[in-house]
């Protein structure tokens, strides 16, 4: 993470960092679910997923900050890109909150419940693509800041 008070573009990096290794972490652990690993290792990279996910809320809410000190420079390429990523950052930790809070939930067994439940994962799925979409569109413009 960039360092308290950093410039945007310091926090932009470090979002886009962030995102970059959630997207990897998720890839890494569905690579795993699909596999066959031990449930030992499978709770291992959920637990790392979990870090990533959480990294990615710390990234965000740090660059806010940043933004709302010092507006980015409105002609940058890096900036529009940055508040992409920032915009899917934050969609894709909304929706996983809230998949997260239906999967806890016990009275969601019925049939209905089931396919709601379906249709907030493929959300959520749609979301952690919209954020590699991002992280990909602002390494781009900022290559090598990885």
């Amino acid at each position: 993470m960039a360092a308290r008070g950093g410039t945007i573009l310091e926090n932009a990096d470090s979002l886009f960092r962030a995102a970059a290794e959630c997207g990897r972490q998720h890839r890494r652990y569905a690579r795993l679910m699909e596999n066959g690993s031990t449930n030992a290792e499978q709770g291992l990279a959920l637990d790392v997923v979990k870090m990533s996910d959480d990294g990615l809320s710390a990234a965000v809410a740090a660059y806010e900050k940043a933004a709302n000190k010092s507006p980015g420079p409105g002609d940058a390429a890096w900036w529009h890109k940055a508040n992409m990523l920032w915009h899917a950052s934050r969609e894709y930790i909304r929706h996983h909150a809230f998949c997260d809070g239906v999967a806890r939930r016990k009275d969601m067994h019925g049939r209905d419940e089931l396919g709601e439940m379906a249709v907030e994962f493929d959300l959520e799925a749609s979301a952690l693509l919209a954020l590699r979409m991002a992280a990909d569109s602002y390494g781009a413009v900022r290559p090598g800041v990885e």
